[in-house]
């Protein structure tokens, strides 16, 4: 018998955008309905037009998945990012939507804090400060206090690292208290923002970002920045505010800045952030390695499978289930690293 025309059509297990690993393609391939389609990064209304009868989805960082994307996905649960960060995802919209959003934060740690560890080293040697006899020296991580801010994973792997070099590290992360485990757990000192940014050398950045934080490093708080303090980011730019940084560029009180990735648009001419000779930005790099994207894919893989299985009444021991869970957009959530599950 012919396929009925007007019948609902059948939802499709799982859109894949983001490039993946032939082997978790293949292994997500055995268990569900599959579309692989990479041609769709480069194609953002074709992509929303292929969300429509999709359950789940595996989204590159090049496309958005805001509220008019989920519009077109009625029958979405779950989207997964291979890449740490998710400034393309509009978190919120996903809650309200009740699509979970899975992400590996762990896979990407180690990739991210030695990309930081780099680009510190790199600023410090490469912009000179004056030294003792007025000549133009570079400095060394080692005899350097380094503040972290924000206690993201990769946190930990920074703090691991800079032990070894021999720097005094701070911390501040809005969601913990100066009393929490975690501090002493890692090695960390925990300060108050200003504090931190008044007593370090250099600063690294891996705060993950939300509405409230836009701008919260400007003026209230840049000002008093350490001299000849240098910064790497690796979170949303919009953490910063562009007037506030371009002046403390500007002044040299922040000697150097290394961005991974800024907002659309930051750098063209008449923006304040434009043609500064000491403000490094790279192609959101810091996550990306061979590594950490087979650690990541695997992850999220993993998580998908399991979800596209409750939904499908699939779950372990028979049991019926009753859906997806959605993701608070504060908080991401974050995957164990399991490689014998593969």
């Amino acid at each position: 018998m012919p396929p009925d025309p007007k019948a609902a059509p059948i939802p499709m297990d799982l859109l894949i955008v983001e490039p993946l690993e032939e082997e978790v393609v293949h292994w997500l391939s055995k268990r569900h309905r599959v579309l692989l389609a990479p041609e769709l990064m480069r194609d953002p209304r074709g992509f929303r037009m292929a969300l429509r009868d999709v359950r789940a989805l595996m989204l590159p960082t090049t496309l958005a998945l805001d509220a008019h994307a989920l519009r077109n996905a009625p029958a979405l649960r779950a989207v997964g990012c291979v890449s740490a960060g998710a400034d393309n995802i509009d978190l919120d919209a996903c809650s309200r939507a009740g699509v979970e959003v899975v992400r590996s934060v762990t896979a990407t740690a180690q990739a991210e804090a030695e990309f930081m560890i780099g680009a510190l080293v790199t600023l410090l040697r490469r912009v000179p400060v004056i030294g003792s006899h007025g000549m133009l020296v570079g400095r060394e991580l080692g005899s350097a206090r380094v503040g972290l801010i924000g206690m993201a994973p990769a946190a930990r792997s920074i703090a691991q690292m800079l032990a070894a070099f021999g720097s005094s590290v701070v911390g501040y992360d809005p969601s913990l208290h100066a009393t929490d485990a975690i501090w002493e757990r890692w090695g960390v000192k925990p300060l108050g923002l200003r504090e931190l940014l008044e007593e370090s050398d250099a600063v690294c950045v891996q705060l993950s970002y939300f509405n409230r934080y836009r701008g919260l490093l400007g003026d209230r708080l840049l000002p008093y920045c350490k001299p000849n303090q240098v910064i790497v980011s690796i979170s949303y730019s919009a953490l910063f505010d562009e007037a506030a940084l371009a002046r403390e560029l500007h002044t040299g009180r922040i000697t150097a800045a290394w961005f991974d990735s800024v907002e659309p648009g930051a750098l063209d001419e008449g923006r304040p952030l434009a043609d500064i000779e000491t403000l490094q930005v790279s192609p959101r790099i810091a996550s990306t390695t061979r590594e950490s994207r087979l650690r990541s894919a695997w992850a999220v893989a993993r998580r998908l499978d399991e979800l596209l299985k409750r939904l499908a009444g699939e779950r372990p021991g028979g049991r019926e289930s009753s859906g997806f869970s959605s993701t608070p957009p504060d908080a991401g959530r974050d995957l164990a690293i399991d490689p014998s599950s593969r």
